[in-house]
């Protein structure tokens, strides 16, 4: 019995022993790549931004991750994949996956009407008798659109914040003090409801609803007001409680005060401008606030999903999820066939489709650049977001030429 035994160990360990080597090499040519990779993404950067993150992901978890540059310059504060920072419209995609979630709790079915569950009636005048339903707002063919209101009042300062002593020269945008901050209910009230004071029927186009693709950060947010609704909590506890809780994404959050601000990264108009900390009141359309460590961990719960391995919704939800849900006959420009990071290509429900099979979305608000892509073929997924304002053309040329050089790359560290 002994000799048996001493003959399966003598087995074991040869086999380990020639693994070893093959699996150190392995672990070496990785580091190899990913030191090229950063290699390269320096020599991208040159002088356009102050501090980036990057991650390539895949179902397994991160290929690579790194931040670059400062998160804050005075200070000369290192960018890092714990820094956080807004990352605007990617945020929609959560509000999909909180719609299938709410669907799945049958607290809502994404084609009911939206008036079944609003406190305030709300339809395009154009068309008195045709219903708004959830999946339009989910798929940008409400027929509502954002007009100089929402750009002009949605943005606030946060409280710590003097806006008495901000050169607002070179800011191309509109920031309102902070006690103009009001509740998503009443945000949506006054710009949709005809007893809105803001209320001007070119909120909505002279489109049926259903017809065409227009995209709204207004209608995103009137999807996760009804989220609200019918869970009888806030938008922020909802995802929080089935997303954010159960990937442990622990550093992220929808304000300021529930991250921890030490680790917030300064966003700049340019290299030098500073911009103050803001909200948006309509935060569920932009105003997530994370790190490359939390949103490669979500990346790779929709890898999972769109694998049939998900774990944060069924597999039913995940397959509507990520279905394509438009056609051609929905789009009045024509759409991009060059653009691998078009995130208005098609839609599923709120996930952005490119002609290059690419799912995610994009980003873009003062101070804030993003992208948040995977391949449906390869199954891999790239993260980029910078604290910088893109300034120029040489600029967006670096911005996408990191991301393709993480698209490169990623190839290389699975092979």
């Amino acid at each position: 019995m002994n000799k048996i035994l001493l003959s399966v160990l003598g087995i074991l360990l040869l086999i380990s022993c020639k693994q070893k080597p093959n699996s150190t090499k392995k672990i070496l040519e990785n580091q190899s790549i990913k030191d090229s990779l950063t290699t390269e993404i320096n020599k991208l950067n040159k002088e356009y931004f102050n501090g980036l993150g990057t991650a390539i992901v895949d179902s397994s978890g991160f290929l690579y991750k790194k931040g670059f540059g400062f998160s804050d310059v005075k200070s000369k504060k290192p960018y890092t994949e714990n820094t956080l920072q807004p990352i605007a419209s990617v945020s929609k995609t959560f509000i999909g996956l909180a719609l299938m979630k709410a669907q799945e709790k049958e607290l809502l079915n994404l084609d009911d009407p939206i008036n079944k569950y609003l406190p305030f009636k709300v339809q395009n005048p154009n068309f008195a008798d045709v219903d708004i339903t959830i999946r339009h707002l989910a798929t940008h063919t409400s027929s509502i659109i954002d007009t100089e209101n929402y750009i002009n009042k949605s943005y606030v300062l946060n409280d710590e914040v003097d806006s008495t002593s901000i050169n607002f020269k070179d800011i191309p945008q509109s920031f309102n003090p902070n006690h103009t901050n009001i509740p998503i209910s009443e945000f949506l009230e006054n710009y949709l409801s005809t007893n809105g004071k803001w209320y001007n029927k070119n909120v909505f186009t002279t489109n049926r609803p259903s017809q065409f693709f227009e995209y709204t950060n207004v209608g995103a947010t009137l999807a996760a007001y009804i989220i609200e609704i019918v869970s009888n909590k806030s938008y922020a506890d909802f995802t929080i409680e089935h997303i954010l809780k159960p990937l442990e994404m622990n550093s992220s959050g929808w304000n300021y005060r529930d991250v921890n601000f030490e680790n917030v990264s300064t966003l700049y108009s340019n290299l030098e401008t500073e911009l103050p900390h803001y909200s948006l009141i309509t935060y569920p359309d932009g105003g997530f606030i994370t790190n490359i460590n939390d949103l490669g961990k979500y990346l790779t719960e929709l890898i999972k999903g769109y694998s049939g391995n998900g774990t944060i919704l069924t597999q039913e939800s995940y397959k509507q999820l990520f279905k394509i849900q438009l056609t051609n006959e929905n789009f009045t420009e024509k759409r991009s066939k060059t653009n691998p990071y078009d995130d208005e290509y098609n839609s599923g429900i709120f996930m952005g489709f490119s002609s290059f099979g690419n799912i995610g979305h994009t980003g873009g608000d003062p101070g804030v650049s993003s992208l948040m892509f995977f391949n449906q073929k390869n199954k891999i997924g790239r993260i980029l977001f910078v604290n910088t304002n893109i300034q120029s053309q040489d600029g967006f040329d670096s911005y996408f030429g990191i991301m393709n050089k993480l698209d490169e790359y990623s190839n290389r560290l699975i092979e």
